[in-house]
């Protein structure tokens, strides 16, 4: 099976820090990949980096195209990776604001992604738009309403709308439950969860959190210091980790 995503030896640099060094995997059709580490550990540099928002130092980041195949997003014109990003990938922020306009109405934001890949009658748009609230649990009768008026949880589960809609293969996830009450993530996993495994969605998740990639993760790698120290399946590594740091991040879960 060829990989929906090859990650060859990415390194970015910040002067004489390094964000992330030779960083290298495999993602495979439907598969999740959870990315944990403390604070400064790389893991949202080469999130970003993965992403196109962040140019590597060095590296390659080939994703597997529907059109042309196999292709290194790097090496990209901006305008084939900005319709990448409207159409096969999509990015969930950890702070929702960051993913949608707060001054557009709930429909709006949905129908917005819709529009940048062409859809133009606004019946359909609309209908697609409160089909996709309702799928994130987002009551129809708020389709006019301004994320303004939302709560926390409302909004992260309106920005999952807005990047699904148009049916990616690839969601980059930054912190998704990060900032939001302990009830309100909970409710927020069960539903990635169940997007994930019925849109069978990859997804690449960056998150400190531990009980999130032992919820949604197939496999697990582990940064530290900008490098990979571990990796494996995720039940593997959480339940045996190798890595002296990973067995330091397992047991300070533990023994809170």
């Amino acid at each position: 099976m060829t990989p929906l995503l090859s990650v060859h030896d990415i390194t970015k640099r910040y002067g004489a820090h390094i964000g992330c060094a030779d960083v290298s995997f495999d993602l495979y059709p439907g598969e999740v990949m959870g990315i944990v580490g403390e604070s400064g550990s790389g893991k949202s540099t080469l999130l970003n980096c993965m992403a196109g928002h962040l140019r590597p130092d060095a590296g390659s980041v080939v994703f597997d195209t529907r059109g042309h195949g196999p292709r290194d997003t790097v090496t990209m014109s901006e305008p084939e990776r900005r319709m990448l990003s409207r159409t096969d990938w999509a990015f969930v922020h950890q702070h929702a604001r960051d993913g949608l306009r707060m001054g557009v109405s709930a429909g709006g934001n949905v129908g917005e992604r819709l529009m940048a890949v062409g859809a133009r009658h606004y019946g359909e748009i609309r209908s697609k738009a409160v089909d996709w609230l309702d799928r994130v649990e987002i009551d129809a009768g708020r389709v006019d309403d301004r994320p303004t008026t939302f709560s926390g949880g409302m909004q992260q589960r309106l920005q999952i709308a807005r990047n699904l809609v148009t049916g990616p293969r690839l969601v980059f996830m930054d912190e998704p439950t990060g900032g939001l009450d302990v009830s309100v993530q909970a409710r927020l996993l069960d539903l990635l969860r169940g997007l994930v495994r019925d849109m069978g969605l990859s997804a690449i998740i960056v998150t400190h959190d531990l009980a999130v990639v032992r919820l949604l993760a197939d496999r697990l790698m582990v940064m530290k210091d900008g490098h990979v120290v571990e990796n494996g399946l995720t039940d593997q590594v959480l339940d045996d980790p190798q890595h002296a740091y990973t067995q330091l991040l397992v047991s300070s879960v533990l023994q809170v």
